[in-house]
């Protein structure tokens, strides 16, 4: 029996992270071409260097200057390696300025779409960029090298950028200005995979069914003979986890599933009956909406309900743990973004982990180990993972649903009536979604009931009932989003049903806030 879920990768690309906002793409955009990546701050790359053994190293960008004292630095252990290395922005001037070249600031900065122009071939851009063409890349920088150390030319210039790419080929060593990582290069996304594949020669070996295959054994030796009880929520983490752990360990998996009363219609009904029909999965469904509900009745105040709700979940968890005589290990959906090292620039890194699921310090006071075994995925991978497993579509590409239910989505004073009116108009805003073909291009979709009413005119008499807001949202990552452009005649239908279908509501409205500046969800 081991302690932690760790799967060996024999062929990685590490990816160092100087501090950009946009590091997670660049391990994206690999992880794309069928390689694994994975990211360490700056501060903790020389472990990461030794511990994973990458055949290439990528640079991150980053807010840093690097004329300034105390910047951040790449280890020399990589540069002695001999490995292949591509350096992004920041991570162009901090390569270039160790190894002999010079960076100013000062310059003229270049911010958002450039063109650079190709003037010697490279196996960076073999087959995309032609000698003499120009091509349009994203910029954003400050500082620029001014000059380059020895063995390096430069192979592509734009406006403001003299060493748009600079490059030692004998040394594998590509840099560039622009980022590739994100959408705006158009091109980006191929640079990368030549840089994998043809330049550091690595394959594609990063599948979900290999990595499936190899966490089921891995979940073996860590669990060994003990008992493993997973919180299941209906969301898409922690069922391709339960699934996953129930494919190694079998019947030593018991998932606890809690309706704490704020989930949307037939939510817990239906995630139930899938798991028990299709998968001969041992799974506890406990009804605790009356204690939910009760202790929640009348309160306004967002993070009061938030804290309120972790409590009773741990309570109710710790309770239903009991009485199946305990465990020894906890199961949790925790993904890679989730456990990703961030990097502070006033004292050292600082490990920001964001909790997606509900079981916020359970291990601790429950005394058991954590079974992880997506902490090594981004989201589209659990997807990924899902499919492999059996999962249907229908499931896999639901929208997200908040740990805390339709609690933040009812802002004031919740109470049982508001509740139930707020999971028909749920449902019926949700049911017109799908009718139209467009559930999968929204990122989340969701309806608010808001603490005012409104007077109204129904049946010719006046009605005095509450406001409902509906949201819904186009997405990556959850990070930004901007709202959904609905065709007016779909709002018209989906608010006529809400007001004619749902006792409580006379009036509709559609939130067109992006994020930022607001938040997806209301609370």
């Amino acid at each position: 029996m081991s302690d932690t879920l760790e799967i060996s990768h024999p062929e990685s690309v590490l990816i160092i992270d100087f501090g950009s906002q946009v590091t997670q793409l660049i391990a994206r955009r690999i992880r794309e071409t069928g390689v694994y990546s994975e990211i360490a701050p700056f501060q903790l790359a020389d472990e990461a260097f030794k511990r994973l053994q990458p055949k290439a190293v990528i640079f991150s960008g980053g807010p840093g200057s690097v004329p300034q004292d105390g910047s951040p630095r790449a280890p020399e252990a990589v540069f002695a390696s001999g490995v292949p290395i591509l350096a992004i922005c920041y991570g162009q001037q901090t390569l270039c300025h160790q190894l002999g070249g010079s960076v100013e600031g000062g310059h003229h900065r270049e911010f958002g779409r450039a063109d650079v122009e190709i003037l010697k071939a490279s196996p960076l851009f073999e087959g995309i960029w032609e000698v003499g063409g120009r091509y349009p890349v994203w910029m954003s920088h400050g500082d620029r090298v001014t000059r380059l150390p020895e063995g390096f030319e430069v192979i592509g210039t734009s406006p403001n950028a003299p060493c748009a790419i600079a490059v030692d080929e004998t040394r594998k060593y590509y840099t560039t200005m622009f980022h590739p990582e994100v959408v705006h290069t158009a091109d980006g996304a191929r640079l990368l995979q030549n840089f994998v594949h043809k330049i550091a020669g690595m394959h594609s070996d990063w599948t979900m069914a290999a990595y499936r295959k190899e966490m089921v054994d891995k979940i073996r030796e860590q669990v060994g003979d003990g008992k493993v009880i997973c919180a299941l929520s209906g969301g898409v983490d922690s069922s391709v986890a339960a699934l996953l752990i129930h494919e190694a360990i079998g019947d030593q998996l018991t998932c606890i599933l809690v309706d704490h009363g704020l989930m949307r219609q037939n939510e817990a009904a239906d995630v139930t009956a899938m798991f028990r029909q299709h998968y001969n999965l041992s799974l506890k469904l406990v009804d605790a909406s009356d204690r939910f509900i009760g202790a929640l009745e009348g309160e306004a105040d967002p993070e009061t309900k938030r804290k309120t709700i972790g409590r009773l979940f741990i309570e109710v968890f710790e309770e239903e743990a009991k009485k199946l005589g305990g465990a020894d290990f906890l199961a949790q959906g925790t993904l890679y973004p989730d456990v990703i090292e961030s990097v502070s620039f006033s004292g050292g890194p600082s490990v920001t982990i964001k909790s997606h699921h509900n079981v916020g310090g359970l291990p601790e006071r429950m005394n058991m180990q954590l079974v992880e075994p997506l902490r090594e995925l981004f989201k589209d991978e659990v997807r990924a993972l899902g499919r492999e497993l059996g999962l249907p579509d229908s499931f896999i590409g639901r929208h997200p649903f908040p740990g805390p239910g339709l609690a933040i989505r009812c802002p004031g004073g919740i109470t049982r009536e508001k509740l139930d009116i707020l999971r028909q108009a749920d449902a019926i805003y949700l049911d017109e979604i799908r009718k139209a073909g467009l559930y999968d291009e929204i990122w989340q979709a969701f309806a608010v009931l808001l603490p005012v009413q409104t007077v109204g005119v129904m049946g010719d008499g006046r009605t005095y009932e509450f406001v409902c807001a509906l949201r819904a949202v186009t997405s990556v990552d959850g990070m930004t989003a901007d709202f959904y452009p609905y065709d007016m005649n779909f709002l018209g239908r989906a608010a006529t049903r809400i007001i004619n279908e749902v006792r409580g509501i006379n009036r509709v409205v559609y939130d067109v806030t992006s994020k930022p500046p607001g938040t997806i969800e209301w609370e």
